[in-house]
């Protein structure tokens, strides 16, 4: 069949993004660019003309089914896959690649998170047909990278070869991944312009991914293997749950991209960012006058710097603050400065052990 096919990647927590996104409900559930659309449904809207709905599989914590369902009700319940345990990028992935590679063994797969947003639209979706037009045609890894806007060191880093490069010229070999580099290296990167930014967006054939698992990660393709036909019965879940139980906690990053020889990126430049922190919604978001983000009902008087997240039914006054995070979600409230944004996860762990789970 050689159709295109779409894993969204959805069960993730986002705790640098707390108190807004939860244990109960993630950031991709969230409204958080204040458009009228959740994060997941941003995601899909996205691929609208690149896959039929009938092509795409939402991959999440099994807890959150309901969640994706009442977000995406278009979608059937069998495309919507529940892990019963977080194990990383990788088993995520060679779950729904066996459950596509049972449809068709010739489709062509994109794997995208469903937290990260797309300013330019048409720019992604041109993108995006050359590199399902270069997987369809090569037996290569695609990941897609991010022009370096600024030496950020929450990101992964890709170093391409100019000299090697598919037919046509803009897909790129890979040379080097470096994982989350300190500022002194993210500054090197950048200014040598050989550099691209990891996004997270992969694109493949099913038969070249799956091959890649029985070279790199055999241990998690012998797993699926064993109960591949089992995938789309009644016995799925308890297959699933049984095979995640002996899968190793690894991304596809890690587990495959770092070690494969036919990994070729594409370099883009369509506004993304992850929406991973309370700055990058700040960087991407809606500006006032005074450079402050602001959603809620809110007052402001000599702010500027601010991003500001509150909730609809209440009032909220700000005065005299610069370059700060106040965001409030679900009975939390965070007032924190943009440059100490690192902590979150810090104030995430003290709370849990103070107030137990109910905050995280």
């Amino acid at each position: 069949m050689n159709s295109t096919y779409l894993i969204v990647m959805a069960g993730g927590i986002g705790s640098r993004f707390w108190p807004f996104s939860r244990t109960q409900h993630p950031k991709q559930f969230h409204d958080v660019l204040g458009v009228g659309r959740s994060m997941l449904q941003l995601t899909v809207d996205r691929f609208a003309t690149v896959c039929p709905r009938e092509n795409i599989f939402v991959v999440t914590n099994r807890d959150y089914k309901d969640l994706v369902h009442e977000h995406l009700p278009e979608l059937p319940a069998d495309q919507i896959l529940g892990e019963p345990i977080g194990r990383n990028t990788a088993p995520c992935i060679a779950y729904a690649s066996y459950r596509i590679a049972q449809r068709d063994p010739k489709a062509t797969i994109i794997v995208t998170p469903a937290d990260h947003a797309v300013m330019r639209d048409d720019e992604f979706i041109r993108l995006m047909g050359i590199a399902v037009a270069a997987a369809r045609a090569n037996d290569v890894l695609i990941t897609l990278g991010i022009q370096p806007s600024r030496p950020d060191t929450g990101y992964g880093y890709i170093q391409y070869m100019d000299e090697q490069s598919l037919p046509g010229g803009q897909l790129h070999k890979v040379k080097t991944f470096t994982e989350k580099p300190n500022l002194e290296l993210a500054r090197m990167f950048v200014d040598s312009g050989d550099f691209l930014w990891n996004s997270g967006l992969f694109v493949w054939r099913v038969d070249v991914i799956l091959a890649a698992f029985h070279h790199y990660l055999s241990d998690i393709a012998e797993v699926f293997e064993e109960g591949s036909e089992m995938l789309g019965t009644a016995q799925e879940e308890e297959f699933i749950r049984r095979a995640y139980s002996r899968c190793r906690n690894i991304s596809i990053d890690y587990g495959v991209m770092e070690k494969a020889d036919n990994v070729y990126v594409l370099p883009a430049d369509f506004g993304w960012s992850d929406v991973g922190t309370w700055d990058s919604l700040h960087r991407i978001g809606r500006h006032d006058e005074n450079d402050n983000v602001v959603s809620g009902d809110v007052l402001l008087y000599d702010t500027t710097g601010c991003v500001i997240k509150t909730p609809p039914e209440r009032l909220v006054v700000v005065q005299g603050l610069e370059d700060y995070i106040v965001a409030e979600y679900d009975n939390v409230l965070l007032i924190c400065k943009r440059s100490e944004e690192q902590r979150v996860k810090d104030f995430v762990a003290d709370v849990k052990a103070k107030k137990g789970n109910g905050y995280n």
